[in-house]
């Protein structure tokens, strides 16, 4: 039995360089963020280091820590280096896109899929400035 079958949350779906830039860089903040406990700095280092990048790390590990905290079951993800992109990460990726799109309520809806529904409004909003702090920052090249 594979992990997907085990943990559809786990499924490769997609490869990171076949994704939109910013749903790749979620992707892989995420990642570095789960990693260990130098995951903010490694997420502030991607950003753009201090300052605008503080800001967005900070945000992001608030952003992690209510999706963690009231999510409906644990969330998978890939290792740092992998270059596929697993559901879960496909779909949190895809909440924070659209949230810094200001496709608010479809990012609700997507939010309401991860976390309680009570929550969801507010991760939403966590998340549009996550997303739109993402994008000011610079592309860091993603591995293959």
């Amino acid at each position: 039995m594979s992990l997907g079958q085990r943990h559809p949350g786990g499924a490769p779906i997609a490869r990171l360089d076949g994704l939109p830039p910013l749903e790749a860089r979620v992707i892989r903040c995420l990642r570095l963020w789960c990693a260990g406990p130098d995951g903010e700095r490694a997420v502030r280092c991607e950003v753009d280091g201090p300052g605008e990048g503080d800001a967005v790390a900070r945000t992001f590990g608030e952003l992690v820590r209510i999706t963690a905290g009231h999510a409906r079951r644990p969330l998978l993800g890939h290792a740092i280096d992998c270059p596929c992109a697993g559901s879960d990460e496909c779909i949190f990726a895809r909440f924070v896109s659209l949230a810094a799109e200001g496709s608010r309520e479809e990012a609700v809806l997507m939010a309401a899929l991860i976390v309680r529904v009570d929550v969801a409004m507010h991760l939403a909003a966590v998340a549009e400035e996550v997303g739109l702090g993402l994008m000011r920052g610079r592309t860091p090249p993603i591995a293959h």
